[in-house]
């Protein structure tokens, strides 16, 4: 398997190649993907979930949508948080979301888990209050269409939110982690999943994605009310987006 060069956004086929590279790359780690993920980040994702499901359910959203669910860890977060919300995760890889069938039965939690394509979504204009993607957005090939997509399935008055790693900002904190995530990650990720170029591609992933700011202005540009916060010194942002 090839795993995806990180880069600026080409042509259609080479979205296309980037997305089939990045679909395989999750299949394969699928097993593991829950372990890696409190291992590398030392728990601390858990309380960037629950900042971004904060903002997520603040308007007490009847339908969710959560783009590239993955192993549905934030859409189960999100349903426990909010019972009386229907929960859609969509993804594109099935082998993450038979893990999050799994899940979701063993926690005694009903939501629908949907295969789907995050750059054409398989739901009518209109059908959520809320859309949500939490670590996913990165890999999209195309950034402005997925915001589009999210824009289009959102109801007037609702709202997107968006959990994603940014680039190191500048700074002796932002070198450290840099130094982190691309020469420590990789080995740990590598050594658990059996698959280093999976976690060599994350680091990627990081520094080739938007800036806060920039991709505050691709979501204005969309036709949001935006704002976003910074979490743990950084190392993460929460984006929100209103549909006016």
């Amino acid at each position: 398997m090839t795993i995806p060069r990180v880069g600026d956004q080409h042509s259609q086929s080479d979205q296309q190649r980037k997305s089939d590279d990045v679909q395989a790359m999750f299949a394969s780690i699928a097993h593991r993907y829950d372990l890696l993920n409190r291992v590398l980040s030392l728990g601390v994702d858990k309380g960037w979930r629950r900042a971004a499901a904060g903002e997520a359910l603040l308007l007490n959203p009847a339908d969710l949508l959560d783009v590239a669910t993955g192993t549905a860890d934030f859409a189960l977060e999100l349903r426990r948080r909010s019972p009386g919300t229907r929960v859609t995760g969509s993804d594109f890889v099935p082998q993450m979301l038979d893990i999050g069938r799994v899940k979701a039965a063993a926690q005694h939690l009903d939501i629908a888990l949907e295969e789907g394509d995050a750059l054409n979504l398989p739901y009518p204009d209109a059908s959520f209050d809320t859309v949500t993607c939490a670590f996913g957005f990165r890999n999209f090939s195309d950034y402005a269409r997925g915001l589009a997509e999210f824009w289009r399935v959102l109801r007037p008055g609702g709202r997107c939110v968006i959990l994603e790693f940014p680039p190191p900002a500048p700074g002796l904190f932002g070198s450290v982690f840099r130094f982190y995530f691309q020469h420590i990650l990789p080995r740990i990720g590598g050594l658990i999943s059996g698959n280093a170029g999976a976690y060599t591609y994350l680091p990627e992933s990081v520094l080739a994605f938007p800036a806060p700011e920039k991709l505050a202005n691709l979501m204005i540009a969309t036709g949001f009310r935006t704002r976003y916060r910074l979490l743990s010194f950084g190392i993460a942002a929460v984006h929100v987006g209103d549909k006016l």
